[in-house]
């Protein structure tokens, strides 16, 4: 008798693999800089994620205004805007919420809305995007943070604007946390740097898939390996500092703190990332620094150009300090900069060297 073959419903059944959605809302007070910068991330590149094309990532689906072809002319708007609708309702799990641009007070006023995102399919009528963060908050596995102006209010929300713009921690609060412990992450920058931004979302992905230990954030919710050193100690201008080698126009390879530049207190890593695929960066390129990753910007670094307040007691301290170390510095280069005496033709040996049989 010929043993039973196996069916279909025999076999077990495959499990399918789980989905991250990355539900990315660029409705804030924005220009859209942060979606266009992320476009020339490398490392890794936003095709890296979406395609799965780095070990262990979970399988992940972005719902990005960008790249999300429901947002397209075929589909159109109201197909890709179901999938919000859908984590709305708890169909989506898990999910990273990505915000861009800042957070409007819209209590502020007793009519209209200043930004939002879609309609209500009840009434017909906008949803504001602080509306979205207050439905989806609750339900996201993760939060981030695109740009310095969803981070901390950046240029929508200096001092005289009329929205009562904030960022998203102001607006949810700095010590909110997902329902997977998981605080808002910041990623500064106007706009942000690429590979800071896609490298981070890497980061959750991995931790949400949990294959990451929880992200190291530093006091102003930004991850810490990106954000702990100065432009200052990554610049290839800071030994004109040190030399007291300070620049008064455009176009010198000196330090550019008398132009403006706020690098030495600025928390950022533009300079020894560069800005695409390692090249360029504010000061490697010639423009000072006016600290777009702090929390304070723009306000509290106004006006651009004019020398920061306390860098004309640091340079006249370092002026003078400079003209010592490189009268001293001159010295040894004089020194050093030529061949020791013994390389010469001839019969004498001045090497020192000292034969054993001699």
């Amino acid at each position: 008798m010929a043993a039973p073959t196996d069916t279909v419903s025999d076999r077990p059944q495959e499990r399918e693999e789980p989905v991250v959605h990355i539900l990315w809302i660029n409705a804030g007070l924005s220009c859209d800089g942060d979606s266009v910068a992320l476009t020339a991330a490398t490392q890794p590149s936003i095709e890296d994620i979406v395609l799965g094309g780095l070990p262990g990532l979970p399988k992940v689906a972005v719902h990005w205004p960008l790249i999300d072809f429901e947002s397209g002319p075929m589909q159109g708007a109201d197909v890709f805007i179901e999938w919000f609708f859908k984590a709305k309702r708890g169909e989506l799990d898990p999910f990273v919420l990505v915000v861009e641009g800042s957070i409007p007070n819209e209590a502020l006023k007793q009519e209209g809305y200043w930004c939002g995102f879609g309609n209500n399919p009840e009434t017909g009528q906008p949803m504001t995007t602080s509306e979205w963060l207050d439905l989806l908050a609750p339900k996201a596995t993760a939060i981030v943070c695109a740009g310095t102006c969803s981070a901390y209010g950046g240029i929508h929300a200096m001092a005289g604007n009329p929205t009562g713009a904030m960022g998203v921690a102001d607006y949810l609060g700095w010590d909110w946390t997902s329902k997977a412990g998981l605080p808002i992450v910041n990623v500064p920058g106007c706009p942000v740097q690429p590979d800071n931004l896609s490298e981070t979302l890497l980061y959750l992905l991995y931790q949400v898939a949990g294959q990451a230990p929880m992200i190291p954030l530093d006091e102003s919710l930004r991850p810490t390996w990106l954000f702990t050193q100065t432009v200052h100690e990554g610049c290839d201008r800071a030994g004109y500092y040190e030399q007291g080698q300070f620049t008064t126009e455009y176009g010198s390879p000196k330090c550019l703190v008398k132009i403006g530049c706020w690098g030495p207190v600025v928390r950022c890593n533009v300079p020894k990332r560069g800005w695409m695929n390692g090249i360029g960066g504010c000061p490697n390129v010639g423009g000072i620094c006016i600290a777009c990753t702090m929390p304070g910007f723009p306000d509290k670094f106004m006006p651009f150009m004019d020398e920061p307040p306390g860098a004309h007691v640091s340079s006249t301290v370092s002026g003078a300090y400079g003209t010592v170390v490189r009268a001293l510095r001159g010295i040894t280069l004089r020194t050093v900069d030529k061949e020791p005496k013994w390389r010469h033709k001839g019969r004498e040996l001045l090497t020192g060297y000292k034969a054993p049989w001699s």
